[in-house]
């Protein structure tokens, strides 16, 4: 079985690489290495779709007619 994947954006800003999901941009977190960046990613998404975290905003694309 496959594992799910999903985009995020990352930079590095001194000893430490931060990033968020491109699905919840308003959530940025940071770690000490970019495998420490992806753990703490997937805590969020996890934490977010657990519905742990209340008002979660969500981006998402429009057809333009």
């Amino acid at each position: 079985m496959s594992k799910a994947k999903i985009s995020f954006t990352y930079w590095q800003d001194g000893d430490f690489f931060l990033g968020y999901l491109e699905e919840y941009p308003d959530y940025v977190t940071q770690g000490e290495s970019l495998e420490d960046l992806k753990e703490h990613l997937n805590d969020i998404y996890k934490e977010i779709n657990e519905g742990n975290i209340p008002n979660v905003r969500k981006s998402a694309e429009l057809e333009l007619h």
